[in-house]
């Protein structure tokens, strides 16, 4: 069955959106109670879609969409960024707080088996701008020329959260040096394959993001020219699906075959949305070959190794065989 073609099971309708990824769900009230049958139906349609958009979902509170991320598997917090007070897991994502999510990433590849499934729900949107886009990284691989394929194939990258973070979110200069010293308060770096199997699919996707820094065995100039190639391919706008807020939607997507962006236009206007992410695997290359961590480090020892000079040493990463 094509992309395009809408999927009808029972009452559950899924309209595609975009060509090559996204789909409007209707038919279903989300909550944690939904039936395994209904579960599985949602789980497959998101596999093919990459991203699910479910509209009218203002019940869902943060113990319900906790439970409800559940249903897919186990729940994992934000590595460095407390979750919401008086929750487990949700990432309060406030774009008055400085912090907007505006250069593309796949969410925490700065971690070994990042998340597996993202799933954000909008309380207080923009009256114009904030939307979200979404990229299809299985899509993107595919259209590769064979040669490029080839060469992906055996490309490995360093991902981390230490970087210079001030392009990423906007906002006040405080509340920026803020977040970014908690985003930071533990360091990591971890390697993963440019081109991983996807565990349930199959397909092969493209892993890049903001958060990937270099190319393992290349020089910097290298890194930079080469990872500017694959991820401006990731983000034609044939591969992307944009989608416009209002209070109640849930957006559910692949984080193993999606890169996404919040556009930056809204200005002043609040803009608040909870996220929940549910826990991942460590990706397989090609090859079959699993990515490591290459270090965990905390802010302390960062400011000592950094007040010694030997913060401002590249760390040593291993060859891949």
């Amino acid at each position: 069955m094509d992309a395009v073609t809408p999927l009808r099971q029972d009452d559950l309708v899924v309209s595609p959106i975009a060509g090559k990824i996204g789909a409007e769900v209707s038919g279903v009230r989300l909550s944690e109670n939904l039936e395994p049958a209904m579960v599985e139906k949602i789980r497959e349609a998101l596999f093919r879609f990459k991203v699910l958009f479910f509209r009218g979902q203002q019940h869902l509170d943060e113990p319900a969409q906790e439970g409800f991320g559940r249903l897919f598997g186990p729940l994992v917090p934000h590595p460095t960024i407390p979750s919401l007070e008086g929750t487990e897991h949700i990432l309060d994502v406030d774009g008055n707080t400085g912090v907007r999510a505006s250069l593309w990433h796949t969410d925490v590849t700065f971690v070994e088996a990042y998340p597996q499934i993202s799933i954000l729900r909008a309380l207080v949107v923009p009256n114009s701008g904030g939307d979200t886009v979404w990229a299809n990284t299985a899509a993107a691989y595919e259209s590769l020329k064979p040669a490029l394929r080839t060469l992906a194939e055996d490309l490995w990258a360093v991902h981390s959260n230490r970087s210079d973070y001030g392009g990423y979110p906007t906002g006040k200069p405080e509340a920026l040096k803020r977040y970014h010293e908690v985003f930071t308060s533990t360091v990591y770096e971890t390697q993963h394959p440019l081109v991983r199997v996807h565990p349930v699919t199959g397909e092969k996707t493209l892993v890049l993001g903001h958060f990937a820094q270099r190319l393992v065995g290349l020089s910097a100039s290298e890194s930079a020219h080469l990872i500017a190639l694959f991820q401006s391919h990731i983000t034609r706008l044939e591969n992307t699906v944009r989608w416009r807020w209002a209070v109640g939607d849930i957006a559910i997507w692949d984080n193993r075959a999606t890169q996404h962006s919040a556009v930056d236009d809204y200005g002043d206007q609040p803009r608040i949305l909870r996220r929940v992410t549910v826990a991942g695997d460590a990706p397989l290359s090609v090859a079959g070959k699993q990515s490591f961590s290459l270090r965990k480090i905390d802010a302390s020892t960062i400011r000592a190794l950094s007040a010694s000079g030997v913060g401002q040493e590249t760390s040593q990463t291993s060859s891949v065989n």
